[in-house]
C-alpha cells in the first residue's frame, strides 16, 4: 500500500472554512462539479492529491506517493520550492495583474531570463498561457513571415489542444478535431519500431530524411510555412533523436526556405538535462516554444521564443495576436525565481547527472531482469520503459497490462506516467539519488508482480 507520512499532511479547511477534509469529500466534490479533459466522465476515479514538496506529494488521508510522473512532466523543480512560492507571493502584493500593453520590469526580467539560455539567434520572447497557445502563435508567426500556409509535423508527436496545435499533434487526438487546415504530418525516427526497416540509427535518420524530403517536394516547397517538431518527443514515447537528424531538418528547412519551429515545452528547462534539449543536438532553430518546465507550472504560462530575423518581419507590421494575461506579472516572476534557482542550486546539473549515473544505469538494469521490457530509452528525467508481450515480435502489451502495472505502482507509493504500453520514467529534476533507488525498486517490485 502507498506509505502513510502524516506529519507531511496536515488537515486542510473544507469549503465550509473549519472542517477536516478526506479523500472522499474530495472526489464527491470534483465529482459533482469539475469536467475533466481526454476523459468519459462517468469512468473517472481521480487520484487526489492535497499537497506536496519536492518529489513527493500526498492525499488528505495521509498516503504519500513519490510523483515519478512531474504531474504532466513539468514539476522540475519539484512541488512547492521555496523561492516560487515566496516570489509569487512578493508579486503578489505589488502588482498581481498587469494588462500585455504595459511595461512591466518583472515581464522584461523573465524574457530576459530565458532569452540568456536560449540560442543566440533569439532575441524576443512572446508569451502565452501555456504550451498550446504557444504552438499556435508560432505557426502563426512562421505563416506571417513566410507567407505560407502549410505545416509539417510528425504523427508521433503532441502540440497542445488549441485549433492549429491539435490538428499539428500527430497522435489520435486531432482526428475529432480536425478542422483546421494546411497541416501534413510524416515519420520522424523511431527505430525501435521502424517505418523505414532501418537496421541502424544511421539509416533510420538517412530513411527519415529522405521520407521528409519527399514530403516537402511533393507538397510543394513554396507552399509549406513550418517543420514543428518535439525536440525529443514526449508524450509519444521519450524517443531521443541522433544529432543528425535534427542537423538533417535543419538543412532542408534552409534549403527550401521553411521555418523551423522546436517544441520544448516537455523536454525544455532541466528535463534532458540541458537547458534546453536541443542544446544537445548542436541545432539552431528559427523559434523555439516553452512552457510548463520554465516555472513548473505554479502559474500558468509559455511562450515562443523569436529570432531576431523573424522578429524584424514585425517591427513595422502588426502582428495579429495577444492574450489577456500574456506575461502575467505572477507568472513572469514564477519565471524568474525558478530560473535563478535552476542557475544557483545546479538543478540543470543534477538531472543530467541522475540520468547519467542513476536512472539509466538502474533502467537498464530493470530490463536485464524483466523480459517485458523491451526498450528503455530517454536522458536525464525524461525516460520511458516500452512493455511488449515478446522481444523478439515487438508486440506491444495490453491496456488492461498497463492498468495491473499502474495500480501496483500506485500501491506501492509512486505515482507513474503511462501512456500507451509505455511507463515514462519522469521524476522532478531536484529527484535524489535515493529517491530514484527507492522507485527502481518499486517499478522491479509491480514488474515482479504483474503478469501477462
Amino acid at each position: 500500500m502507498a506509505t502513510s507520512q502524516t506529519t507531511l499532511s496536515p488537515s486542510a479547511p473544507g469549503i465550509d472554512g473549519g472542517a477536516v477534509v478526506t479523500n472522499a469529500d474530495a472526489v464527491s466534490l470534483d465529482r459533482a462539479n469539475v469536467f475533466h479533459s481526454w476523459s468519459a466522465q462517468k469512468s473517472l476515479n481521480p487520484l487526489v492529491i492535497a499537497g506536496g514538496s519536492g518529489s513527493t506529494v500526498w492525499d488528505h488521508d495521509g498516503n504519500t506517493y513519490l510523483d515519478f510522473s512531474s504531474q504532466l512532466v513539468n514539476t522540475n523543480i519539484g512541488h512547492q520550492h521555496p523561492k516560487l512560492i515566496a516570489a509569487i507571493a512578493k508579486q503578489a502584493t505589488e502588482l498581481a495583474t498587469l494588462a500585455p500593453s504595459h511595461a512591466s520590469h518583472i515581464r522584461g526580467q523573465a524574457a530576459a531570463k530565458i532569452l540568456s539560455h536560449a540560442p543566440a539567434n533569439m532575441e524576443k520572447v512572446f508569451f502565452t498561457n501555456g504550451g498550446a497557445d504557444a504552438n499556435e502563435n508560432a505557426i502563426r508567426m512562421a505563416r506571417l513571415h513566410t507567407g505560407r500556409d502549410k505545416v509539417i509535423s510528425r504523427y508521433r508527436s503532441y502540440h497542445g489542444n488549441t485549433g492549429a496545435a491539435i490538428v499539428a499533434t500527430g497522435d489520435w487526438r486531432r482526428i475529432p478535431n480536425e478542422y483546421a487546415r494546411g497541416h501534413v504530418h510524416v515519420f520522424g525516427p523511431y527505430l525501435y519500431r521502424s517505418e523505414f526497416w532501418a537496421e541502424t540509427p544511421e539509416q533510420e535518420t538517412e530513411r527519415a530524411l529522405h521520407h521528409l524530403r519527399r514530403v516537402i517536394q511533393l507538397e510543394g516547397p513554396q507552399s509549406i510555412a513550418a517543420i514543428l517538431l518535439e525536440t525529443v518527443p514526449g508524450t509519444a514515447g521519450i524517443m531521443v533523436p541522433t544529432p543528425e537528424y535534427l542537423q538533417g531538418v535543419r538543412a532542408l528547412c534552409d534549403e527550401y526556405g521553411i521555418v523551423m519551429i522546436l517544441d520544448e515545452v516537455m523536454a525544455g528547462f532541466g528535463r534532458t538535462g540541458d537547458w534546453f534539449a536541443l542544446d544537445a543536438f548542436d541545432v539552431t532553430p528559427d523559434l523555439i516554444t516553452f512552457a510548463k518546465g520554465v516555472n513548473s507550472g505554479y502559474v500558468p504560462v509559455g511562450g515562443v521564443i523569436i529570432s531576431g530575423e523573424i522578429a524584424a518581419t514585425f517591427d513595422e507590421r502588426v502582428f495579429p495576436g495577444g492574450l489577456t494575461y500574456s506575461g502575467h506579472p505572477l507568472a513572469a516572476a514564477s519565471v524568474v525565481a525558478s530560473i535563478e534557482a535552476f542557475e544557483e542550486e545546479g538543478i540543470i546539473e543534477n538531472a543530467a547527472m541522475i540520468g547519467r549515473d542513476h536512472l539509466g544505469p538502474g533502467l537498464e538494469a530493470l530490463a536485464e531482469k524483466h523480459a517485458v521490457i523491451g526498450e528503455v530509452r530517454g536522458r536525464g528525467v525524461f525516460w520511458a520503459l516500452e512493455l511488449v508481450k515478446d522481444r523478439n515480435t515487438k508486440e506491444p502489451v495490453t491496456p488492461a497490462y498497463m492498468g495491473r502495472i499502474k495500480a501496483e505502482l500506485l500501491g506501492r507509493g509512486l505515482l507513474p506516467f503511462i501512456a500507451d504500453n509505455r511507463i515514462h520514467v519522469v521524476p522532478p529534476a531536484v529527484v535524489t539519488a535515493a529517491e530514484v533507488a527507492t522507485a527502481l525498486d518499486i517499478y522491479d517490485q509491480a514488474l515482479a508482480a504483474t503478469t501477462l
